[in-house]
């Protein structure tokens, strides 16, 4: 019996031992992937009431949690939506309002990574409505705090060479385009206008031209806008708190205190014109239209090269444009800035259909030749009508209430000289 044993222990043994140079397969602990918050947030095409959001995200498959809400709002208040991309659309927001948004990864139905660090942006401004309107905050024209005169985006501003004289009043002078149009170049004069084109000039005064810092008293934006092909006008004047301005047509007078440049004080009785008073000057031939930008008025300081760049104004060769001559600039000769000061502030109305056609002789825009004019012929007048002030009589009649001592000296000097 023991021998038969042998046998089989011996066996076993060897079939043991030759296991024993067989490797384990180890037994791998179970594990997760972590859920990796989105990288990366950031906004395209932001509009009025939209923006467009993308990120990165390193995980395999997840959908993501985007919340959002009016800047500094507390994460678990705001307005959740989700999204299968790493992108998506916020719709439904104020214009000209800041957000902030938060996006996190949802990786499975307890597995979400935390909030990538919030974003904040803000919405583009309302578009400029070029209606009239009961008040002019109800226009868009301007951007912030109705009195800080910050042009909306959809606005620009612009200079003129020669400005009108009104009474030693600051003035600002924007136009607004509608969307996707053009200013259309018309030679050196006054160019075509887009329809549905708004022009504003506001009228103040520093409290201190010394320093403009100390802020300025607003009274008055003109507006004109094109419909249908013709130029309507409509005034909005300025509240006591300069925090509104209301459609207002009928005209008046408003008494004004300033410091002017050498620091004295100086009093005016500004007076705001009604809708006749604008039809005296910007009506021609039977016609309402601008009558200060005009190209060559423009063309200094670059503008007209930044309006193109600025896809305001038609391609043309600024080359071509001869700008109208600066009326108080020495290097120009005497008769150049008078001439260009009289077509700024004479020659509206003293024009073949303007309001003086029938009463007056004289014809003064500069681009005529000075046999044309009849300044010879009436020097006398024109000396008697600019060098006092007497309502109803004085030139310009409307637009100011004292005589301009610098460019009636001009005038005078031209004058003598002829």
């Amino acid at each position: 019996m023991k021998k038969s044993l042998v046998p089989l222990l011996l066996l076993f043994f060897l079939i043991s031992c030759g296991n024993d140079d067989e490797e384990l397969t180890p037994v791998e602990e179970p594990t997760s992937e972590i859920c990796m918050a989105p990288t990366a947030i950031q906004t395209s095409a932001i509009e009025i009431n939209s923006t467009t959001l993308s990120w990165s995200n390193s995980n395999a498959t997840a959908t993501y949690s985007i919340e959002y809400g009016l800047k500094g709002f507390t994460q678990g208040s705001g307005t959740t939506v989700t999204s299968n991309e790493t992108s998506t659309t916020i719709a439904g927001l104020d214009a000209d309002t800041e957000y902030d948004v938060y996006v996190k990864a949802i990786c499975g139905a307890n597995d979400e990574s935390d909030a990538a660090s919030v974003l904040s942006f803000k919405t583009a401004p309302p578009r400029v409505i070029a209606e009239f309107l009961p008040n002019l905050s109800d226009l868009n024209l301007f951007s912030g705090d109705l009195n800080s005169l910050t042009p909306s985006q959809y606005a620009f501003e612009y200079n003129l060479i020669t400005p009108l004289f009104s009474d030693y009043s600051s003035k600002q002078r924007i136009v607004a385009l509608p969307e996707g149009t053009k200013i259309t170049p018309n030679g050196e004069g006054m160019p075509d206008f887009p329809e549905n084109t708004l022009i504003a000039k506001t009228f103040f005064y520093n409290i201190d031209d010394r320093d403009t810092s100390l802020g300025k008293t607003i009274i008055e934006t003109r507006i004109l806008l094109k419909k249908n092909g013709l130029w309507e006008t409509g005034d909005y004047i300025w509240n006591d708190d300069q925090t509104e301005a209301v459609l207002d047509n009928s005209g008046s007078e408003v008494p004004i205190t300033y410091i002017d440049s050498e620091g004295d004080t100086q009093n005016v009785n500004y007076k705001i014109p009604s809708g006749f008073d604008c039809a005296e000057c910007h009506v021609i031939a039977d016609v309402a239209a601008p009558l200060g930008p005009k190209l060559r008025n423009l063309n200094a300081n670059n503008q007209l090269q930044d309006l193109i760049a600025n896809s305001y104004l038609e391609m043309i060769d600024v080359s071509s444009i001869t700008p109208l001559p600066k009326w108080d600039d020495a290097t120009f000769s005497i008769e150049e800035r008078a001439r260009a000061y009289m077509d700024v502030n004479c020659a509206s109305c003293h024009i073949d259909g303007g309001s003086c056609e029938n009463n007056s002789i004289l014809r003064l825009p500069y681009e005529l030749d000075f046999s044309t004019t009849k300044i010879l012929d009436r020097i006398v007048e024109i000396d008697e009508r600019m060098q006092f002030y007497v309502p109803d009589f004085s030139m310009p009649q409307i637009g100011t209430t004292m005589i301009h001592i610098e460019g009636y000296e001009l005038v005078r000097e031209y004058l003598d000289s002829l």
